[in-house]
């Protein structure tokens, strides 16, 4: 009986510690390349997502590019990055619309067309499924 449970208990433990690298290889943060950026902490991603930062640390704009908010990948960014729900975040911007204090980032369709953007838009950032091909572009390292 004891063996079972170590079993169990080792079981349980393998399924949690591998949780977190699920959800983080379910997207990757891409950048154009021309951005001096390598990495950013998942609190200075969520600034620039959510326009509270507007530029890069050099003092270039950043541009911002969403994904469609029935999208997989954007619900697992939103979750882990932003720590929020789809729904949270629309709810954020429309009242940052109606406030006058900011508008949404654009939206693509699709990983191709948010790579295709980021790598001809100087400062532009987005984020596209762990498997999308990102020639053309920077994967960002994103920490904790």
């Amino acid at each position: 009986m004891k063996t079972w449970i170590r079993t169990l208990v080792a079981l349980a433990t393998i399924v949690l510690a591998a949780a977190p690298l699920r959800a983080q290889d379910a997207y990757k943060v891409v950048v154009n390349p021309a951005t001096s950026v390598a990495s950013l902490s998942k609190a200075e991603v969520a600034r620039l997502f959510l326009k509270q930062d507007t530029r890069w640390k050099d003092g270039k704009p950043a541009a911002i590019i969403d994904q469609p908010p029935a999208s997989p990948v954007r619900h697992d960014f939103s979750k882990t990055v932003l720590g929020k729900e789809v729904a949270s975040v629309t709810s954020y911007w429309q009242q940052q619309v109606f406030s006058g204090r900011a508008s949404p980032p654009v939206v693509k369709p699709s990983d191709a067309d948010v790579v295709a953007f980021v790598s001809s838009t100087p400062g532009a950032i987005g984020y596209v499924s762990a498997s999308a091909a990102v020639a053309g572009v920077k994967t960002l390292t994103v920490t904790p």
